[in-house]
């Protein structure tokens, strides 16, 4: 009797705990609650533009697999808030060196959207050894300029390796003939795109039978495109003051081998943490310079920057993060 007591008492409080839990739940989600972020608190589905350009060439978005294709990006991006914020946070620093570069090279400004989809605008380093910003491979590194060795890895060298992400685009571009294209190759190699070319005698990415990764990775780009360029539609909310500024810094010239950078960060007034952070290029807590090469550098001009003068009120918390002016 008392084991049949116990029984029906769990029973009532499980039942207890299952009405109170849906009405919290449902008073959670009641319409009068604020919702800052209508992606965080419900299911909505992210708008699609009834027209997009990438690189100033039209993308046929009245095509059901191409519109199914950007949908479906937008729907994870707009929803994985934390990586999608933190690449937002981080465009602010990392921005202005690419956007620069770019014009500089005759690439399109909406190449800094493949470099937000090839490493979320960070230094990482895939399961295929592909490494940096802009994830080249060691070998096709090495063919476009960039060191890769135990004391320095250019792929990690913001600058340096957008020229070279610059040369392969342009390489591409005139092989396949448009940017869309261009951007297809750096994913899937000019190999691997030229064979599917030749044997399906088609000339543009749209139309193009590819292989998983490269079928998605231009609606990839275009979905952050989208969110940059009208983060207040996808229910993004940052001003200003959140973002990540860029640090102002300084170049130091090296022609000789330094044994160790602890001490030559330490002889220049900064810490060992502040010259790695801002030359994640290098590799080691040392740096070998071969003779007649040099290297430069980047030190802060102000060690250890504080946010201080950037902690101001955000009275428009929307801020347009894609616009090139």
């Amino acid at each position: 009797m008392r084991k049949n007591n116990i029984i029906i008492a769990a029973c009532l409080l499980v039942a207890v705990l299952a009405v109170t839990g849906c009405w919290a739940i449902t008073k959670g989600h009641s319409e009068a609650d604020p919702t800052p972020n209508q992606y965080a608190n419900t299911l909505t589905s992210p708008p699609l533009p009834q027209s997009l350009t990438f690189a100033g060439e039209e993308v046929p978005l009245d095509v059901y697999w191409v519109r199914e294709a950007l949908d479906r990006e937008l729907v994870i991006n707009c929803y994985q808030h934390s990586k999608t914020l933190r690449i937002l946070k981080l465009s602010s620093r990392v921005f202005p060196t690419v956007e620069k570069i770019l014009k500089e090279e005759g690439v399109p400004d909406d190449f800094k959207y493949l470099c937000v989809a090839e490493s979320g605008l960070e230094n990482v380093t895939s399961p295929a050894n592909a490494g940096g910003y802009w994830q080249f491979i060691p070998s096709t590194a090495k063919v476009y300029g960039l060191e890769v060795g135990t004391d320095v890895d250019e792929r990690c060298h913001l600058e340096k390796a957008t020229r070279a992400a610059c040369k392969y685009l342009k390489k591409m571009k005139n092989q396949f003939g448009s940017w869309t294209m261009a951007a297809a190759g750096y994913n899937r190699g000019d190999g691997g795109l030229q064979a599917a070319v030749d044997d399906q005698k088609v000339h543009n990415y749209w139309d193009l039978w590819l292989n998983s990764e490269t079928s998605r990775y231009v609606y990839r780009i275009l979905s952050f495109k989208l969110i940059f360029e009208n983060p207040q539609a996808y229910g993004v909310a940052i001003c200003p003051a959140q973002m990540y500024p860029p640090i102002e810094t300084k170049t130091v010239k090296v022609t000789t081998s330094i044994a160790s950078l602890p001490r030559f960060a330490e002889e220049h007034h900064v810490t060992y943490r502040e010259l790695r952070n801002l030359n994640p290029w290098i590799r080691n807590n040392k740096l070998t310079v071969a003779s007649g090469k040099s290297y430069e550098i980047e030190l802060p001009t102000h060690p250890k920057s504080h946010y201080r003068d950037l902690l101001k009120s955000c009275d428009n918390p929307y801020l347009n993060l894609g616009a090139n002016e």
